[in-house]
């Protein structure tokens, strides 16, 4: 668990870093941030991080750990067009309009939406089962994760920093506290 959530959080402060913050209001911006393969590696590293703290969950929260799945499952595909399907549109002349009809497509964005919101849920369920800063430092991560959208890059890596903080912490204080009390683990 200690290894996996902190693989997590690790993987949550290099998408912000790696991502490249070119204006993507502009085609030239977007095309050079869109068309970049550390678009695609940035996003890629929240895509597995989603996948990898449910995992880890298990060990601490049974149904916070289901609900974080059901979150990621209705993210990931909208993690995923934002990813491969903007990177391989860059070059289009047209890029502006296709990237925000695939942001912005009502499904796409709705499902997005509620699967940040679930996972949101589910890490304050974990922070009101452990009720120990770490558990609310983790929570804080994920109830931030759908608003730092709509931050300056400098608050976005921030959002990086805490959601690293978060896991890590987590993870070692979680992993600390089940080898004294081996109940802890079931929920």
């Amino acid at each position: 668990m200690r290894i996996t959530l902190t693989a997590a959080g690790l993987l949550f402060l290099l998408y912000p870093v790696f991502r490249p913050w070119e204006d993507e209001t502009t085609a030239a911006g977007a095309a050079a941030a869109m068309g970049s393969q550390a678009w695609v590696l940035s996003h890629l590293f929240a895509m597995i991080g989603f996948i990898l703290v449910p995992i880890a969950l298990l060990e601490i929260h049974r149904t916070a750990a289901i609900t974080f799945w059901v979150g990621a499952g209705l993210t990931l595909p909208y993690y995923g067009a934002e990813d491969f399907a903007l990177h391989e549109i860059a070059t289009q002349p047209n890029l502006l309009e296709l990237a925000e009809s695939v942001r912005f497509n009502p499904f796409a964005v709705t499902t997005f939406a509620v699967g940040l919101v679930t996972m949101g849920v589910a890490a304050v369920m974990v922070a009101l089962k452990l009720r120990t800063a770490p558990a609310i430092v983790f929570a804080a991560g994920f109830a931030l994760f759908l608003p730092q959208f709509f931050t300056p890059p400098a608050f976005r890596i921030a959002h990086g920093v805490l959601m690293i903080v978060g896991c890590v912490w987590l993870a070692w204080d979680s992993a600390r506290s089940q080898a004294k009390d081996p109940q802890l683990a079931a929920a």
